[in-house]
C-alpha cells in the first residue's frame, strides 16, 4: 500500500479535536487520531531521540559511531516525537534542574508539531533510577539472592515515584533473562538461573514500577542469555524447548501476574533467525497466543543490526521493513531506520502503510494512557522545586534488600568476628566504592565525571568495618585486573600477623570491556580476574584463618584452592548501602538470610551449567568431567539453626489430579539463640517423562522470619500446571505418572521428599495455565513470646 495523502485538518477543531476527549477509551482515540497524520507525523511518533549521547571517543558502545546520529532537534519534533531517550542518564544533571530542561523540552516538542503530543520519556531503571544522585539499589542477582518479591515490588515502587517525580514514564527493566552461562558478561542484570525465581521476583518489581505510573519494560525478549560460550550477542544455539520451559515462563508472568505494558526484543539470533525480525516470537506468541496489547520498543540499535551485524537486510529500509512486520512498534535510542528509510519504503511500496499503523495504534494508546493525548499544555509537568530521587527511606529500603541479599557459604565459626580479635582487611574490591555497583548504575553505566563525583555517598567495606573494628588494619594486595603482584607480599604479611583475615576480592563492574562484569565485558572461563587469584591463595597459605568475600557479577569458581578459607561470604553488587549490610553480617549486627540464586561452581574452566540439568548433565559415570557446583542454586547458611519436621501431603491423599492442586505443608522452627530467616524451597521431581526432564526444578519458595525458639507451619498449595512441560509434540502438557515434591534447604539438600501421582489422562494447558504456587505461613509463637 502506498502512502496516504496529507489530511489537511484545517483548524484542527471539532470532530477533529475527537481524539482529545478523555472521556473515549485509549483505543477509541488513537483510532479518531491516525486518520488526520500524515506518513511522516506517523514515523515520527515511532521513534526515540536521544540528545547529548556521545557517539564518539572510546566511552561508547561498539557501532554506536556507525549509526546515524539523526537529525538536529528542531527538525526532529517538527512533526512530533515519539520518545526522548534517557534526559537524565546521559550525563550528570541535577535533579530540580533535569526536571526543568525536561519540561522545557516538551514544551518545544508540543509548540513545534501540528498535534501537540508530548513525547514519551524513558530511562534505565535496573538498580535505581539512573540518574545523578539518584539512590543506587542492589543490582538484580541481589533481589533474586533475597527470595523477597514483596520487598523487590517496595524497592521498584520507590524508583518509580521517583522517575515521575523527574517526568519519566517508561523504565527499561525489569531484565528476565534466565541465566544459562555464568561467563556472559551480564549475568549481573540477570535475577538468577531459575525460570520461578526469576518470574516470582520479576513479576514483583514489575507490578511496584508499574504501580507507581511508570511503563515496565521486559528485557530481553528472549533468548539473549543463552549465547554460545556466554558472549555477548553471540548466536544462540537453542531449541525450542528449552526456549519455552527455561527463558519464557519469566515473561509469561511478569506480563500475567505484573501487568508489564512494554517488552523489548532480544538482541539474539536463535538459530539463525533474529529476534527483531521474528514475527513468529514478537507477534504470534507475544500477541496471538499470549494476548499482548502494549508496546515493543527495540533494544539500542537492533533493527540497524539486522543489516549491519546479521546479514538479514541489505539496508536501513529493508531492516525497518523487518522489524514493522515482525512487531517492533518503537526504535531506540535514536531516529534511524524508522526515519527517513522507512518513509522512503512506504512511499516506495516495499512496506505496507498498514504495518506503521499497527505499531501507530499500540503508540498512541500508551500514551492516551499516560494522560499524553490529553491537551499538550496540561499533559507537561510544572516547573521543578524539588527532585530528591535519594533520601532517608530510600537508602533504608535500599539497605533492607542489601542485608536480605548477602549469602554466608561457609562458616567453620570465625563468623561473626570475636570482639578484640585482630583483624587484617585486604584485597582490591576492600576500599572501592565502585565494587559494590552494577553495570547499569549511573555511576559505572555513564563513566567516569570527576567534576561532579559519584552523586551518592558510597561507603567502602574498609570504611564500614573500620567503624566497627577501630583496630582494622589494610592492604591493597593486588588490583582488580592486571598482572601486578608486587602488593602480595605485604598483603599476606598483614595477614600472617592478625587473628583473622577478611579478604575482598571480585569484579569492578564497566561496559564493553571497561570492566570485569557487564555488558559487553564476557568471561572466558570463571577464574577470578587478574591475580586475585595469587592473592587468596598468597594469603590462605599464611594459616591465618580468612573470611572470603566477593563482590562479584558473578559467581567465580571456588574450588579446592579456596577449601582452607574459614568463611565464604557472597555480595551480588549490593548497592549504595551494601558496605554497611556486609560490615553488619561479618560482625554479627545483621544474621545473614541470603540463598545463592545462582551456582557457584567448583571447576573454572569446565563448561558452566546451571542446575537445571537432566540426569546426563550431571555427574555420570560415561564422562570424566564432574559438573557438581562448590555450592548449589539456593544454598545459604545463618548464625542460628533451623529445624524442619512433620512434612506431609494435606490430608494424606497421594493422589493428585492433572487438573488439581495438591497442598504440602513443613513446620520450620528457629533452635538458636537468635533471630534468623529461614527459606523453605519447594521442587519438583520428575522421575519418568516423555522429554528428559531437570533432575529437580524449583516450583515454589518462601522466606520465613523467625524470632528465636518460634516455629511456623508452611503450607504451599500446588496446582498440577506447575509441572508442566513441553512434550514431544511441541505441546505444553501435564503428563500423568509418578513424581516427588522435595522440600528443600537448597536444590542439592531436601529436608522431605513426598511421593505422589499425577492421575488422569495426558492434558495440555496454555497461557492460561496457573503460574505460581502460594505459600501460606502460619507462625507459633514461643512461650512468653509476645
Amino acid at each position: 500500500m502506498r502512502a496516504q495523502e496529507p489530511i489537511d485538518t484545517g483548524s484542527a477543531s471539532g470532530e477533529s479535536e475527537r481524539w482529545r476527549d478523555p472521556r473515549l477509551t485509549p483505543a477509541e482515540r488513537a483510532d479518531a487520531l491516525i486518520p488526520l497524520m500524515t506518513l511522516e507525523e506517523k514515523v515520527a511518533q515511532l521513534v526515540g531521540l536521544w540528545v547529548g549521547a556521545d557517539a564518539s571517543g572510546g566511552g561508547v558502545a561498539p557501532h554506536q559511531t556507525d549509526m546515524s546520529p539523526g537529525p538536529a532537534w528542531q527538525d526532529a519534533i517538527r512533526q512530533g516525537l515519539g520518545q526522548l531517550t534517557r534526559p537524565f542518564g546521559t550525563a550528570p544533571v541535577d535533579p530540580v534542574a533535569g526536571a526543568r530542561s525536561l519540561a522545557a523540552s516538551q514544551a518545544e516538542i508540543v509548540a513545534a508539531s501540528r498535534f501537540g503530543i508530548p513525547a514519551q520519556v524513558h530511562e534505565e531503571c535496573l538498580t535505581g533510577f539512573a540518574a545523578w544522585r539518584a539512590t543506587v539499589y542492589p543490582a538484580p542477582l541481589s533481589w533474586g539472592a533475597s527470595f523477597d518479591p514483596a520487598l523487590v515490588e517496595q524497592v521498584a515502587a520507590r524508583i518509580g515515584r521517583s522517575m515521575r517525580a523527574a517526568g519519566v514514564h517508561q523504565g527499561l527493566a525489569p531484565v528476565l533473562d534466565v541465566t544459562r552461562d555464568y561467563r556472559w558478561g551480564r549475568t549481573e542484570e540477570t535475577i538468577g538461573e531459575d525460570p520461578y525465581l526469576v518470574g516470582t521476583v520479576g513479576a514483583a518489581y514489575v507490578r511496584g514500577l508499574e504501580g507507581a505510573g511508570v511503563v515496565a519494560t521486559l528485557k530481553h525478549f528472549a533468548g539473549y542469555s543463552a549465547s554460545r560460550g556466554g558472549r555477548n550477542l553471540a548466536p544462540v544455539p537453542m531449541g525450542r524447548r528449552e526456549l519455552a520451559d527455561v527463558l519464557l515462563p519469566p515473561f509469561e508472568m511478569a506480563l500475567r501476574l505484573g501487568g508489564a505494558r512494554s517488552v523489548m526484543n532480544s538482541y539474539a539470533e536463535i538459530d539463525g533467525v533474529p529476534v527483531a525480525a521474528d514475527e513468529s516470537l514478537l507477534t504470534g506468541l507475544l500477541r496471538d497466543e499470549w494476548g499482548f496489547t502494549g508496546t515493543v520498543v527495540a533494544d539500542y540499535f537492533s533493527i540497524r543490526f539486522l543489516e549491519r551485524l546479521h546479514g538479514v537486510a541489505a539496508d536501513a529500509g529493508e531492516a525497518a521493513g523487518l522489524a514493522l512486520r515482525a512487531g517492533i512498534d518503537v526504535e531506540l535510542p535514536t531516529v534511524d531506520t524508522f526515519g527517513t528509510p522507512l518513509v522512503e519504503a512506504v512511499k516506495a511500496g516495499a512496506v505496507d502503510e498498514a504495518l506503521v499503523d499497527r505499531a501507530l495504534r499500540r503508540v498512541l494508546i500508551q500514551k492516551a494512557e499516560l494522560g499524553l493525548l490529553d491537551d499538550g499544555r496540561q499533559a507537561l509537568p510544572g516547573p521543578a522545586e524539588e527532585v530528591r530521587l535519594d533520601d532517608d527511606e530510600s537508602g533504608e529500603l535500599a539497605l533492607r534488600l542489601a542485608r536480605e541479599s548477602v549469602v554466608l557459604l561457609r562458616n567453620s565459626g570465625v563468623l561473626p568476628l570475636a570482639p578484640g580479635r585482630r583483624v587484617a582487611l585486604v584485597g582490591p574490591l576492600a576500599d572501592d566504592p565502585m565494587a559494590m555497583l552494577g553495570c547499569y548504575t549511573f555511576p559505572a553505566h555513564v563513566g567516569p565525571h570527576p567534576e561532579h563525583g559519584l552523586g551518592v555517598e558510597l561507603p567502602t567495606l574498609r570504611a564500614e568495618l573500620a567503624a566497627r573494628l577501630p583496630d582494622l588494619a589494610y592492604a591493597r594486595g593486588c588490583g582488580i585486573t592486571g598482572d601486578d603482584t608486587s602488593g602480595i607480599a605485604e598483603a599476606a604479611a598483614l595477614a600472617a600477623a592478625s587473628d583473622v583475615c577478611v579478604l575482598a576480592v571480585g569484579d569492578r563492574a564497566g561496559l564493553f570491556g571497561r570492566g570485569t562484569s557487564g555488558e559487553g565485558c564476557d568471561a572466558a572461563d570463571l577464574r577470578l580476574p587478574g591475580v586475585q587469584a595469587e592473592l587468596v591463595g598468597a594469603v590462605l597459605a599464611t594459616g591465618t584463618p580468612v573470611v572470603l568475600v566477593l563482590l562479584a557479577g558473578r559467581p567465580y569458581a571456588l574450588g579446592p584452592e579456596t577449601d582452607a578459607a574459614q568463611a565464604v561470604v557472597y555480595g551480588f553488587f549490593p548497592g549504595q548501602r551494601g558496605g554497611q549490610a556486609l560490615a553488619e553480617v561479618l560482625t554479627g549486627a545483621v544474621n545473614p538470610s541470603g540463598r545463592l540464586p545462582v551456582s557457584v561452581p567448583r571447576d573454572a574452566g569446565g563448561l558452566p551449567a546451571t542446575y537445571l540439568a537432566p540426569p546426563l548433565g550431571r555427574r555420570s559415570g560415561v564422562s570424566s568431567v564432574d559438573p557438581t557446583p562448590a555450592y548449589p542454586f539456593g544454598h545459604g547458611l545463618s548464625y542460628t539453626t533451623f529445624e524442619w519436621s512433620d512434612a506431609r501431603v494435606s490430608g494424606g491423599d497421594t493422589a493428585w489430579p492433572v487438573d488439581g492442586e495438591v497442598a504440602v505443608e513443613v513446620t520450620v522452627r528457629n533452635g538458636g539463640a537468635r533471630d534468623g530467616a529461614e527459606v523453605v524451597q519447594l521442587y519438583l521431581h520428575d522421575p519418568v517423562a516423555q522429554t528428559t526432564r531437570p533432575v529437580v526444578r524449583m516450583i515454589g519458595y518462601a522466606r520465613v522470619p523467625l524470632a528465636a525458639g518460634e516455629s511456623a507451619r508452611v503450607t504451599f498449595t500446588v496446582p498440577a500446571d506447575v509441572t508442566s512441560f513441553t512434550g514431544l509434540k511441541g505441546r505444553r502438557v501435564v503428563e500423568p505418572g509418578e513424581v516427588e515434591l522435595r522440600l528443600g534447604r537448597s536444590s542439592a539438600e531436601a529436608a522431605a521428599t513426598l511421593p505422589l501421582r499425577l492421575v488422569g489422562a495426558e492434558r495440555e494447558v496454555g497461557h492460561a495455565r496457573r503460574l505460581e504456587v502460594p505459600a501460606r505461613i502460619d507462625r507459633d509463637t514461643p512461650e512468653g513470646g509476645g
